[in-house]
């Protein structure tokens, strides 16, 4: 097994877009396992893991790493290829994907509604989505992996969002920041807050389990100000370092039992009927150099975003806010 395998093909990127795989993934970069271990580690059908398994082996990205005979049974062993995945050397996706359009950034269904719906509508031009946390993106867009992501980073100094990280990782490049929505996050925990839940300051009184976002999201990025605010330690907060890339994991996660609450979005706790208690209020922007401007595919993105149909639609998933969508923030 190799330390770092770079990411280069534009078909490993179609994979790791789905988050589902990305989970397995890295459930194997960890340790070698079954199917069956990987379906009780997932809350899945062993059938599904192979599905999704077999598309990572096909990709390269997973490979078989023995099998073992126990009890006339032969169970088949799968690991990474690597220890880790690099996307710092994707220098050649930006020609190899076209017409494509690679966004690299922070989860969001509101963004996942957009890319599917631009891929329904203009198949010549498909939008592809890796969540990878609001800080990597803008790092991913600075070394030219990729052309445009979403980000919602907030600076408690100014209470401003996302623009003075663009201004402090973009001082020599003229930027545009252009609005997709305002959205609502806060604690989500199992239907009817069984726990008695009422804000963060639970997370040390009570014995339950967290489920944290992957570091640089920007999701974890307000929780620590807010832990440190409040005067809590994170190593007190039971759960603390269990980590998802999404707010759909997350949502899924605590639907499961796997954990009792996290913080993540509104529209993911209505999609999975979770409870719910609100927390802030944030602007999510889509950020790329000015230069890119009059690429054609972020031009269709864009106008996409601004049509009312797309509209309707945010509006419907709930805990979304459109009317300043498609707005440029001036930097």
């Amino acid at each position: 097994m190799r330390d770092i395998q770079s990411i280069r093909s534009f078909d490993q990127l179609k994979v790791l877009s789905d988050a589902r795989r990305l989970r397995i993934l890295r459930l194997l970069m960890a340790s070698p396992a079954t199917l069956s271990q990987l379906g009780r580690a997932l809350g899945e059908h062993p059938a599904w893991v192979r599905h999704h398994l077999k598309l990572l082996e096909k990709a390269g990205l997973v490979e078989l790493a023995e099998t073992r005979e126990q009890d006339g049974f032969v169970e088949k062993y799968y690991r990474a290829r690597a220890r880790a995945f690099s996307f710092q050397h994707m220098l050649l996706s930006i020609e190899c994907i076209g017409d494509n359009l690679l966004i690299l950034g922070s989860h969001d269904l509101a963004l996942e509604m957009l890319a599917g719906y631009v891929n329904q509508t203009a198949p010549e031009n498909q939008v592809m989505i890796i969540s990878v946390g609001s800080l990597e993106g803008l790092v991913a867009l600075r070394q030219g992996v990729t052309r445009i992501t979403g980000c919602h980073l907030l600076d408690r100094e100014s209470g401003e969002f996302n623009v003075s990280y663009v201004r402090h990782l973009f001082p020599d490049q003229a930027m545009r920041l252009v609005t997709l929505a305002y959205r609502e996050q806060g604690l989500i925990l199992a239907s009817s807050n069984p726990h008695h839940v009422h804000g963060l300051e639970d997370l040390v009184s009570r014995d339950l389990t967290f489920i944290n976002r992957n570091r640089g999201s920007g999701t974890r990025i307000w929780l620590d100000g807010q832990l440190r605010m409040l005067g809590i330690q994170t190593q007190t907060v039971r759960g603390y370092d269990n980590e998802v890339s999404s707010h759909t994991a997350l949502a899924e996660a605590i639907l499961r039992g796997q954990a009792d609450w996290g913080i993540g979005l509104l529209a993911a706790a209505l999609r999975f009927g979770l409870g719910f208690i609100p927390l802030f209020r944030e602007r999510y922007d889509l950020v790329f150099p000015e230069e890119y401007s009059d690429n054609p595919s972020i031009l269709h993105l864009l106008e996409t975003m601004q049509s009312s149909r797309y509209h309707r639609m945010v509006d419907n998933l709930g805990g979304y806010e459109t009317t300043h969508t498609g707005n440029l923030i001036s930097l």
